[in-house]
Parts: C-alpha cells; sequence; structure tokens
C-alpha cells in the first residue's frame, strides 16, 4: 500500500514537473528514493520469507518441533444400538458355511448398546518429499494400530510411493474405513473371504497415474499376507497385489468408476491362493446435493484349488444435503463342494446427516448367509448407529 500510494504521488508531481519550483523538484526527487528503498525492503523480506520456508523444510526429523509441521488431527466416535433374533452368547459362534468359523466381532457385537471404536487419524507434512499418516483404533478393551505409513510427494512421472502398514488398494472398498463407508456392515462376499478387516498389512506400495485428461492409476503392492482367510503363510511376506483403476465421465451428470484387482499369496499351508475383483460404480449428478450412486463389485477366489465367489450390488439415492436411503443385495454365488451357494443378505439404510461432521445411520438387514452354533439360521437386525467426526479430517473417495 505503501509503495503504491507513494508511486502515485511521484507519478503526479513528475507531470509538473516542467513547471514546478526547485523546492518541487528536490521533493520528487526525494519520493523516488523512498520508493526505491520501499522497493528492496519488500525484495529482501521475500527472500528471508523464502529462505525460512527452506530451513524448516529441511530440518528433517525436527519437523515435528515447528509449527508449520504441527500434524492435523481428527477424533471420530462409533456408537450403536442393536436389535437382533440372535442372542449375544449364540451370535459370537456365527460362521459363514464353506468359509469361515467365528471371527472377530468389532462393531456392533452386542444386542443392546455398543461403544465401537473411537478412531484417531493424524496427517502431517513431513518436510519437502513425504507426508505422514497414522491412524488408531481405541476399542473397549485395546488399542490397536490400524495404519500407519509414509507416501512421497515429489517423485517424477506421477509416481507415489506409499510404505509402513495401511489397507490395501485392492477392490473398491477395502481401503475405506468403516465409518466412510455407505453401510453398517462390510458386503457378505467381503465378509466372507477376507473377513471383517480386509486386507491390512505391512508393506509398500507404488502408484502411477497416467498423464491423461480422464483418470488412470495402476498399482502394485508387496505385502506381509497376514490374513489368515485367504493367505496367512507365516514364514515370510507373501502376498502381491495389482490392479488398474480408472474414472471417466460419460455424460455431463453421468460419472464411471471401474477396476480390475488380483492378488495373489499363500496359505498358512503353503498352498496357492489367488484373488479376483472386478468393480464398477456409476454416479448421477442431479443437483448440488442430490445424486444416485449405483456401485457393484464381484469377487473370485481360487484358494488351493477351491473356487468361491459372489458379488453385491447396492443403489444409493443422496435426497439433499442432509438426507440419504440406499438398498444393497449380497449373495454368494459359488462355494465348495457340499457347501450352500444360495447364501443371501439383504441390507436397507437411512442416513440422516445433521451437520457435514456427524450422522445417524439406521439400517435394516435379513441375513440368511450365517450359521449360529453350527447350525444356519436366518436373522433379522436393525442397528441405529451414531458417528461423529471432530478434527481436520480428509475427504472420503465418492
Amino acid at each position: 500500500m505503501k509503495k503504491t500510494i507513494l508511486s502515485l504521488a511521484a507519478c503526479a508531481l513528475l507531470a509538473q514537473a516542467d513547471t514546478g519550483t526547485a523546492s518541487q523538484q528536490q521533493e520528487i526527487e526525494t519520493l523516488q528514493q523512498r520508493v526505491e528503498v520501499l522497493e528492496e525492503s519488500l525484495k529482501a523480506q521475500k527472500e528471508m520469507q523464502l529462505q525460512d520456508k527452506l530451513q524448516k523444510a529441511m530440518l528433517g526429523s525436527n519437523s515435528f518441533n515447528q509449527n508449520a509441521f504441527v500434524p492435523d488431527i481428527a477424533l471420530i466416535i462409533s456408537a450403536s444400538a442393536v436389535s437382533r433374533d440372535i442372542k449375544n452368547s449364540l451370535y459370537e459362534t456365527y460362521g459363514i458355511d464353506g468359509f469361515m468359523e467365528a471371527d472377530e466381532i468389532p462393531f456392533n457385537k452386542n444386542r443392546g448398546f455398543n461403544l465401537n471404536y473411537a478412531e484417531l487419524a493424524m496427517h502431517s507434512v513431513v518436510g519437502p518429499y513425504f507426508d505422514a499418516d497414522a491412524i488408531f483404533h481405541l476399542h473397549p478393551d485395546a488399542f490397536e494400530i490400524e495404519e500407519a505409513y509414509i507416501t512421497t510427494k515429489t517423485l517424477p512421472y506421477q509416481l507415489q510411493i506409499k510404505a509402513g502398514q495401511f489397507r490395501s488398494g485392492f477392490g473398491r472398498i477395502n481401503a475405506i474405513h468403516q465409518h466412510a463407508q455407505h453401510f453398517v456392515a462390510k458386503p457378505l462376499i467381503y465378509e466372507a473371504l477376507l473377513g471383517v478387516e480386509g486386507i491390512k498389512d505391512p508393506g509398500i506400495a507404488l502408484h502411477w497415474v497416467a498423464p491423461l485428461d480422464t483418470y488412470l492409476m495402476i498399482g502394485a503392492e508387496a505385502l506381509q499376507g497376514s490374513n489368515e482367510l485367504s493367505f496367512g503363510y507365516p514364514e515370510n511376506s507373501n502376498l502381491y497385489i495389482g490392479y488398474i483403476k480408472s474414472g471417466f465421465d460419460l455424460t455431463e451428470n453421468i460419472t464411471a468408476l471401474a477396476g480390475v484387482s488380483v492378488a495373489h499369496g499363500k496359505t498358512g499351508e503353503n498352498a496357492d491362493s489367488d484373488l479376483y475383483g472386478a468393480e464398477l460404480t456409476l454416479k448421477y449428478i442431479m443437483g448440488s446435493y442430490s445424486s444416485l450412486n449405483w456401485q457393484s463389485e464381484y469377487l473370485y477366489r481360487d484358494k488351493a484349488g477351491e473356487q468361491q465367489g459372489g458379488y453385491y450390488t447396492q443403489l444409493l439415492y443422496d435426497i439433499n444435503q442432509n438426507w440419504e436411503v440406499g438398498t444393497r443385495y449380497d449373495a454368494i454365488t459359488k462355494n465348495v463342494a457340499d457347501q450352500p451357494d444360495n447364501l443371501n443378505k439383504e441390507s436397507f439404510i437411512v442416513q440422516y446427516k445433521p451437520f457435514e461432521f456427524s450422522k445417524l445411520r439406521l439400517q435394516y438387514t435379513h441375513d440368511d448367509s450365517k450359521s449360529f452354533g453350527g447350525i444356519r439360521r436366518d436373522d433379522n437386525e436393525i442397528v441405529l448407529e451414531f458417528l461423529v467426526e471432530a478434527g481436520a479430517h480428509g475427504a472420503h473417495a465418492f
């Protein structure tokens, strides 16, 4: 502002230079000198600010001592009230015939009230080359590291490396946390093949985004392979995953996201296990806060020569900024010999978001895919879940 005022004043006096007195000439020269001094001062100030930023960025392990690198912190809380046909002691014995026996139940375990978890998420810039993320789950009786990893920021050719413990990019929803998914529970085929935790392992991932007008990403991962339902060989790292994902506009209002994924690993008995996935999502934008979202996915496993597979398909309608309704159908279409392949589940959900960072989800589910105490039984379940997110939290995938 000072520079602008002085410049305007100097120009005005210069316009009168031919008729001005000696004192006016002196005043003009003084103003010109002040403008030059101010310009030099501003230039020096900018250089000092740049040097200060570079110095902070190069501090490396001391970066967390700098105000510029204080991590973003978010707290997510999930609690629920549950009504179901199966009593609590029997529900803990559930399994899926041909796929799994009783597994851990981290969400909505009890008929009655549940504090599912509190999730603490942290994100920070670590100098000019890396971002760091850590997500911790605080259960009523446990504290666990959900994810903790670094990602690169400045690799050439649209490359990015992720290293640490993280959720795999396999499939459409494996990498999405429970509170960010559209339904209270994971799809049946994910639960049957990978359990409620999915693929979450220490390892390294490499992503490449093609320099195209449309989104095309190719990823490869090398992971420990600790998921015991599909892999689980204990002697060394054994899981290798690859995927291709693309997003593109079909019309001005319709966007598509499609992808294929492949995983190869070893079972606990050192037998080959291969997992395949295909996904398709279509989103029709109807207004600023109104849309239709149709999402489907098929998973197929060849584990030690035994083939199993199934799919889910779901449709969600964002009515406005506050309300969303949806339905999902799950089906197991292929099972091992002498095991049922008519395992199905239907879900209906209503979600209310009074504010962007809080939501209430009411879901009804009819499930005939489970066995309890070794006997297959139908289960009708109603879940009212409350979710709140406080603090800085990144956006979720659509």
